[in-house]
């Protein structure tokens, strides 16, 4: 029998090209196979974006659902002065505030030198930095023998809790070590140091004077009250607000700055409800599609899934929440569209939150023993995203399930599909020999016979 290489030698016949052809006809059986694995991917990554969109929504939800949102404050008003922040603490006012001087760090140049890069240090020893708070704890400084005036900067910049920070500055006539305070305040300014003593015998020339800027403090009256801070970071003047001083005011001009309730991050919050729903409502849409144009449909048009949940979201959102001044969303300003999305009317909304922000908090937020209508919402949303029993979690295990299943019965079709083109290849190699053993019969006999006839002509 021929071997695989020689297949078709012995006949003379393309025995390769038909088992190719005959290998590409039983393959065609793996294709619906193929065909339905992809179905199922593409289903189990359309529920991926449906629960990716279903969880952004529920982002939404959980804000509206905070009580705290509807009792959280703003502070406005600052203008170029000041900006401020508020906490839990913070009550609702309007405070008159004045600032008189922002708060500044406190520098000091030293003594003059010849070069930054020459030993100005003989025998080495310890650079004192003094400051002006009695509180504050001067500083030791370890300084090599051999030291220039650029290692004395490296090493007062390399320990740790220095309070200052150290560059070299040319002032026309040598050269000084500059060191200016990191904390703002009087208390925190550098004030002396020992650097003409660690460096006696190497200054300058004309070495001149340590060159000193005193630190200062923040002041400023807050409702007429003198306040003064080491920072431009104010906290605890007004209880509950940080205020961050950015300029002083003018003289007996001083800004209203006014905290009360935070109206715009509701407003916030309800319209990104609003439109996260109406994200995920499109989401839905292109997903269960149909174009009967091209014929080309969504990956889950017809699903099940997507008919559940949007069949319970709609429930949800249209019932009503009893027991409180507001029930329904429409009340707020929402309204459930034909098309299923939500619109939001930004007048009525308004309405609610400057007037009746209590209401507006219990109808989403809910009160003690009942749930709003952001926990409502919050709750479909949990069973269904659930991650062993949700809804969409069934979903995407059920297709994974038919995709494993489709693996298996293509890789058993596979080999079923090889076997054959074995045996075909096989008998292929029977009958290439089968026609090379004929041929050779066939052509022994034209030659015996080739011979006889010109043996008979002779005789």
């Amino acid at each position: 029998m021929a071997s695989i290489s020689s297949l078709g030698i012995g006949s003379g016949l393309d025995l390769n090209g038909l088992l190719d052809q005959l290998r590409d006809a039983e393959r065609e059986k793996l294709e619906p196979i193929v065909a339905q694995s992809e179905q199922q991917q593409a289903r189990i990554s359309a529920l991926g974006k449906l629960q990716s969109a279903m969880t952004q929504f529920d982002d939404s939800v959980e804000t509206l659902k905070d009580a705290s949102l509807y009792e959280s404050l703003s502070a406005s008003g600052g203008g170029d002065t000041l900006s401020a922040s508020v906490d839990a603490a913070a009550q609702p006012g309007s405070y008159s505030v004045e600032v008189s001087n922002l708060a500044k760090a406190g520098t000091l140049a030293t003594q003059r030198v010849d070069a930054p890069d020459e030993a100005i240090v003989d025998a080495g020893g310890k650079l004192n930095l003094n400051f002006k708070g009695g509180d504050v704890p001067a500083v030791e400084v370890d300084i090599a023998a051999d030291s220039t005036l650029e290692d004395i900067r490296d090493a007062i910049n390399a320990k740790e809790g220095a309070g200052v920070s150290a560059s070299i500055v040319n002032d026309g006539e040598g050269y000084r070590l500059a060191l200016n305070s990191t904390e703002t305040g009087v208390d925190a300014a550098i004030d002396s140091t020992n650097f003409s003593t660690l460096v006696a015998g190497n200054l300058a020339a004309n070495p001149d004077n340590q060159i000193t800027q005193p630190g200062e403090d923040a002041a400023l009256k807050i409702n007429g009250i003198d306040i003064t801070s080491t920072t431009n970071e104010v906290t605890e003047a007004i209880q509950g607000v940080t205020l961050n001083l950015k300029e002083t005011t003018a003289a007996d001009s001083p800004i209203t700055l006014k905290v009360e309730q935070d109206t715009l991050k509701v407003r916030e919050a309800v319209s990104g409800f609003v439109k996260s729903y109406n994200a995920l409502k499109d989401t839905m849409g292109t997903l269960t599609s149909y174009n009967s144009e091209t014929g080309q449909a969504g990956e889950l048009n017809g699903d099940r899934t997507v008919r559940t949940v949007e069949s319970r979201l709609r429930s949800v959102l249209s019932g009503g929440v009893p027991g409180g001044e507001l029930n329904t969303l429409s009340e707020v300003g929402i309204t459930l569209q034909r098309d299923g999305t939500l619109e939001l009317d930004e007048d009525a909304l308004g309405e609610q939150v400057s007037g009746n922000m209590a209401a507006l908090g219990e109808f989403f937020a809910g009160s003690e023993g009942s749930t709003g209508m952001a926990g409502r919402v919050d709750e479909a949303l949990g069973r269904m995203l659930d991650e062993e029993s949700g809804l969409v979690a069934r979903s995407i295990e059920g297709a994974e399930g038919r995709l494993e299943r489709l693996g298996e019965r293509y890789t058993r079709m596979e080999t079923s599909v090889e076997r054959t083109v074995e045996r075909y290849r096989a008998q292929f190699g029977q009958l290439d020999a089968m026609i090379a053993n004929m041929n050779q019969t066939s052509s022994y006999l034209t030659q015996q016979f080739d011979a006889l006839d010109a043996q008979l002509g002779r005789d």
